[in-house]
């Protein structure tokens, strides 16, 4: 686990693209290979890094183009994530 975290912290790091661009494409790899874990921390990341609600809900639409209906499943439990961590950052 220490292994895989130092690889999450060293691939989302800003370099060519921004930790906020690379946590929407893990957004959106998440919501195509159907990870219901990943998808919720990756929403909660792509918040963190300062992706709006727009950016977020763009690339569920790409998530779904890519993975075919069940990854439109998917894309709605990315929507329920993002609008369970909006709320709570508004209290």
């Amino acid at each position: 686990m220490q292994g895989f975290g130092a690889l999450h912290r060293a691939s989302t790091a800003d370099g060519a693209l921004n930790a906020k661009t690379k946590e929407l494409i893990a957004l959106g790899v998440a919501i195509a290979v159907r990870c219901d874990g990943c998808i919720a921390f990756h929403v909660h990341d792509a918040l963190q890094a300062g992706a709006s609600r727009a950016e977020i809900m763009e690339t569920i639409g790409v998530a779904v183009l890519m993975g075919g209906g069940p990854a439109l499943m998917y894309g709605c439990e990315a929507e329920e994530a993002l609008q369970q961590f909006s709320a709570v950052e508004k209290m």
